[in-house]
């Protein structure tokens, strides 16, 4: 009988903890508390009506997990837990689970000894003046815990703690349904009005794997700065299109006004001061300027000079001359264009200067306007330029040539240049305007150190039949590339000759290439009938590959 009761008390001791704290052990701790010279607290009550903050700071230090609340957002939580690290003075812990904010006292001990759950709530501030009424309880959002991390012992002992005073902790009975937090609500401000923080209810939708929304705010505001800079970039379009609208009607009243006004100055009918109120204005005078030059390209003579006389009287050369020496390429242009039209030489340094320009329309304009203002060496230019001549402003300067019925110098001068696109430019203009008398120099051009100008004055060779300088090509053809030695092989049946038969009939034997072959079988048959001869007689040697080019070469269905 002793053993079995010493047996069952001894389960009564061991369960004591697991059923939770009774009454008379609260009130034995405050006792042995207010025995001690600890500060007296304001209320002291005993479990589970009544819970001081010594009583719970007495909870925590035994072997128990004590949480505090669970939130689903995280502010409440961290207010939650500043005020009971405010209040106890001991380490309080927030744990992130199932998707809840759980504030946690004695955290490390979760899963090892038993867990007290104690959702707590703080009342609202009464207004002054006024007592807040007894035995209310604010409500809390608060939610049960799983199963396996609660007791069935300790969820009797559950509580909701409310903390009316900073000393006194007061423990409501347990309830099935638990009060929410009643938090005081922020209003909207204009500067958080468009800010998405992670409190939002609509942000709680969607799972941003622990990072910020910084990006969302960022897209926000740069959908927002995007859409206000399309509305203003319409409106700046709206209105821009609206103005240059009326500057070309205007312009073009202005243009028909002033060519009536120019055409009576040149038949006299008007004088210069009828143009004196439009030069005082700037727009107008530039619209004067234009129509002038478009009246001059028109005119030659006498009304040429009366009109740039007039340019001159009315100051319009000086704008003009401005924009020649202006640091942005396209005014340059501009003033190139008018200073050449109205015959105007003062900034001819300029336009030397921009011969060497890294812009190609700015150097092809400056060529252009130092062939209109030379007086005799209309073509002086090219002494001086540097830079590449492209093929294109070749073309325009020869077109400038024609069109203008410009003088053409002799080309020759220009082949010692040290520019190889300027003699190759010379090259070209010696064959379109047949100077045949340029002949020894295009001789000399043959032996060329760039290949370029080699191969062309080959070609020019053979077009005007300098026959001079078919030595220097039957012995410059074995240090020669293949497209050259092609042309020189043309330039012989464009000049034929006799005594270059055997050098052709060794280039027949010799070279593999059959284009090569061809060619020389040509240059033979051009020949007359001592070639053709020379070519039957190769048609009936033993070598096939012969018979096969000769009776292509002869065949006169094919040429």
């Amino acid at each position: 009988m002793r053993k079995l009761f010493t047996i069952l008390l001894s389960v009564t001791f061991s369960l004591t903890p697991l059923a939770g704290i009774t009454e008379d052990a609260v009130i034995a701790e405050v006792s042995d508390l207010n025995e001690k010279s600890l500060p007296e607290p304001s209320v002291v009550s005993t479990f589970p009506t009544e819970l001081t903050v010594e009583g719970l700071i007495s909870l925590a230090n035994g072997n128990y997990s004590l949480q505090m609340g669970a939130f689903a957002r995280s502010r409440y939580a961290e207010n939650l837990r500043d005020k009971l690290t405010a209040m106890l003075g001991i380490k309080v812990d927030i744990i992130n689970e199932s998707g809840l904010y759980k504030v946690f006292i004695n955290s490390d001990l979760i899963g090892n000894a038993p867990c007290l759950f104690i959702p707590v709530s703080f009342p609202e501030p009464a207004i002054k003046g006024t007592e807040p009424p007894e035995n209310v309880v604010q409500k809390t959002d608060t939610l049960a815990l799983p199963p396996e991390a609660v007791s069935e012992d300790s969820m009797k002992q559950a509580s909701v703690v409310e903390f009316p005073a900073p000393d006194t902790t007061m423990v409501a009975n347990p309830a099935t349904e638990v009060a929410p937090v009643q938090m005081p609500k922020e209003k909207r401000k204009l500067s958080n009005l468009f800010l998405l923080k992670d409190e939002k209810p609509w942000l709680n939708r969607f799972n941003y794997f622990g990072k910020s929304v910084a990006l969302v705010n960022a897209l926000i505001f740069t959908i927002i700065a995007s859409f206000v800079t399309m509305i203003i970039l319409l409106v700046v379009i709206l209105l821009n299109r609206r103005r240059m609208e009326k500057e070309t009607g205007l312009r073009q009243y202005l243009l028909e006004q002033y060519q009536a006004l120019i055409i009576d100055y040149l038949f006299g009918n008007t004088g210069s001061a009828a143009f004196r109120p439009i030069a005082s204005n700037n727009y107008r005078r530039q619209v004067l300027i234009d129509q002038m030059i478009d009246v001059s390209v028109n005119l030659k003579g006498d009304s040429e000079e009366k009109l740039s006389r007039l340019y001159r009287e009315l100051e319009l050369n000086k704008d003009s001359i401005q924009r020649a020496y202006s640091h942005k390429w396209h005014k340059k242009i501009k003033g190139f264009r008018e200073l050449a039209f109205m015959g105007i030489k003062d900034a001819n340094d300029e336009m030397y200067k921009s011969l060497n320009s890294w812009n190609e329309i700015l150097r092809m304009e400056a060529q252009i306007a130092l062939v209109h203002l030379s007086d005799k060496n209309h073509f002086d230019f090219l002494s001086h330029l540097e830079r590449p001549f492209s093929l294109w402003e070749q073309m325009t300067l020869h077109d400038l040539i024609i069109q203008h019925e410009i003088p053409v110098p002799e080309f020759k001068r220009w082949l010692t240049s040290p520019n190889p696109t300027v003699v190759m430019f010379a090259l070209r203009m010696i064959r379109e305007f047949n100077q045949r008398d340029a002949e020894p120099d295009v001789r000399i051009a043959l032996l060329h150190r760039d290949h370029r100008v080699s191969q062309l004055a080959v070609q020019v060779a053979g077009d005007l039949d300098m026959r001079s300088s078919l030595d220097t090509m039957k012995r410059m053809y074995k240090f020669q590339g293949y497209n050259c030695c092609l042309e020189i092989v043309k330039s012989m049946g464009k000049m034929p000759e006799q005594s270059m038969m055997g050098f052709l009939k060794l280039v027949l034997d010799k070279e593999d290439d059959v284009q090569l072959q061809i060619e020389a079988v040509k240059a033979i048959e051009n020949m007359g009938e001592e070639g053709v001869k020379a070519l039957v007689k190769i048609m009936k040697s033993e070598y096939k590959n012969y018979n096969i080019i000769v009776r292509h070469v002869l065949d006169r269905r094919i040429y």
